[in-house]
């Protein structure tokens, strides 16, 4: 198992997938092509049962599970069903979304869905061109939300009147929200560093998301106004992506195991790890495994808060 690094690095942009997939490819060392196992599994929260859907020679991103018995992932650029029941993969029709992203998921009653994907519009001369679009669950052409890029969807509000998603601003990624029908996007932080990954507590209360503030990233959250920032983990792993369960009890986060600064790459030792909201208590719900970038960077629970899907990866 060999760990890439190449060269994403989320101090100077937020790689999306696919561009980063493709460094990672090219900077392997030697002409021998490499392969990418993606292992799409499911675990228990409860037991620490963990049940590999499918293991598949693709690289395939960042699983929401639908309570019609399907996760929704990305890979290369499009998005894919895999039937729970079946293990087949089909392809959703996003339209003239043939860029997407590792972010992506479902309004709160399932009906529709949020990506992210390249604007081939965008005129300006940034790199980086991730809009937040959405379109029926069944799949469609997209609506285009968000004004200005790069912006990466990470959460939707209960009410379904809200999407919150990361962007970069002025040379800095902070928190934003937007209506569901388009408009002026609301910046909700405002700090030097890295914010990124906010996501909607059940309750309406909290955005949960991580930040670098403290320079260490960490899991936080904050009012959904963005009043009272409040930070929640304090130790040495590098926290990211914190998704509330549907019953308001637990977070599950991705730890990586080395001081990753302001970066979230695909190839590092990483673990998932969970909260309980009613004392603030953690622990381990994987061991350290091969992952990273891909993961779990958007909500991934089962309906009835019991199981998270997540992918882990080897390279061959």
């Amino acid at each position: 198992m060999k760990i890439l690094t190449g060269s994403c690095r989320l101090y100077t942009a937020k790689w999306y997938s696919l561009l980063c997939f493709s460094v990672l490819l090219a900077t392997t060392a030697g002409a021998q092509k490499k392969d990418t196992i993606s292992y799409i599994q499911t675990l228990d929260i409860t037991s620490g049962k963990i049940d590999t859907v499918l293991a598949v020679h693709e690289h395939y991103e960042a699983p929401n599970w639908h309570p019609g018995g399907y996760l929704l992932m990305n890979k290369a650029g499009r998005l894919y069903k895999l039937d729970l029941a079946t293990k087949a993969i089909t392809p959703l029709n996003t339209g003239a979304a043939i860029e997407c992203n590792n972010d992506h998921g479902f309004s709160p009653d399932k009906k529709w869905l949020a990506i992210s994907s390249n604007n081939r519009k965008d005129t300006s001369n940034k790199p980086y061109h991730s809009a937040v679009y959405i379109l029926p669950i069944e799949g469609g052409e997209p609506k285009l939300l968000t004004q200005y890029s790069p912006s990466y969807w990470h959460g939707w509000s209960m009410d379904g009147k809200t999407l919150a998603y990361c962007a970069e601003r002025n040379n800095n990624y902070d928190i934003y929200t937007i209506s569901v029908n388009g408009g002026e996007e609301k910046r909700l932080t405002s700090t030097d560093s890295l914010d990124d990954g906010p996501d909607y507590s059940t309750d309406g209360k909290y955005i949960y998301f991580n930040s670098y503030r403290t320079r260490h990233m960490q899991i936080w959250r904050m009012h959904t106004d963005g009043s009272q920032p409040e930070q929640l983990t304090f130790d040495d792993y590098s926290n990211w992506f914190a998704h509330p369960s549907p019953d308001n009890k637990w977070i599950v986060y991705i730890a990586y195991t080395t001081n990753e600064r302001q970066s979230h790459l695909f190839g590092k030792q990483v673990k998932l790890r969970l909260m309980n909201l009613s004392d603030k208590s953690t622990k381990d719900l994987t061991p350290v495994f091969f992952g990273g970038q891909g993961t779990i960077n958007v909500p991934s629970w089962s309906a009835d808060s019991k199981k998270i899907a997540f992918v882990s990866y080897s390279v061959q």
